[in-house]
């Protein structure tokens, strides 16, 4: 089955969306960061840090993150965990490379470790994780049903799988607000900080396109995984997905 976020594509091209995403992503990574915390207010830590703090209870030693970009989950799940080890996967070279550098200067080298990879595609044996995580990744999959089953599979049985992806709000008036916001105001920021216009056009198409809320729940439910629920962050700006691998299998 498709779904429609899988046929919005970055640019207007032939290119398969893995690729445009890819290229997407190497071009605007120099600035990313920066832009984001102004396009999020800084927000975004408080989500990713709500994230993380989910699997405390669970206390994982083998992390996947996927999606990676530079790394911010990776490095705060590190703080807050203290994980044996962390898998930082991305398709953009461009933006582990800055991830890189990040893991670097705060030498968690040992620690965290980056591999360009496709979620749908992962290189992995079967039951390597303890836990996987994604933060904002999921809208960009080319195909979400193949790497939520690529999830499942990396997971260790009782393993947790915990995403966030940005959401369309459904009060009034945030949900008037936030559509201002990404349509008008979002694109003409990024403009002026010289960062590619279309990148940040994409963004709020994606995010209106991406399966949310109960759909994606039963998305993950048809994917095998089970103990599926929501918390929905900032008025439903953003929303943060936990499943879980059966013990059994």
């Amino acid at each position: 089955m498709s779904y429609d976020v899988e046929k919005i594509n970055p640019y207007d091209s032939p290119l398969p969306k893995k690729e445009q995403v890819e290229a997407m992503f190497d071009r605007i990574a120099p600035g990313y960061d920066k832009l984001n915390e102004i396009l999020s207010l800084g927000i975004d830590r408080y989500w990713r840090r709500e994230a993380v703090k989910t699997l405390r209870p669970y206390k994982p030693r083998y992390i996947l993150d996927i999606a990676t970009g530079t790394a911010d989950l990776a490095i705060m799940a590190h703080e807050i965990l203290q994980p044996e080890t962390i898998v930082a996967t991305d398709i953009s070279e461009e933006m582990m490379r800055v991830g890189r550098r990040k893991v670097k200067n705060r030498g968690l080298q040992h620690i965290i470790a980056f591999d360009r990879q496709d979620a749908a595609a992962i290189a992995f044996p079967d039951e390597t994780f303890d836990a996987v995580t994604v933060a904002f990744g999921v809208r960009n999959f080319e195909n979400i049903d193949k790497s939520f089953a690529e999830v499942l599979r990396v997971l260790k049985p009782g393993g947790l799988f915990v995403f966030l992806e940005l959401t369309t709000p459904q009060l009034t008036p945030v949900k008037q607000i936030y559509s201002l916001y990404a349509k008008h105001l979002m694109p003409r920021i990024s403009a002026i900080m010289a960062a590619e216009r279309r990148a940040y056009r994409y963004l709020p198409q994606s995010v209106k396109a991406v399966p949310q809320g109960r759909e994606m729940m039963l998305i993950l439910r048809k994917n095998g995984f089970e103990k599926i629920r929501l918390r929905r962050l900032t008025l439903g700006i953003a929303t943060l997905y936990i499943a879980e691998k059966s013990k059994n299998n």
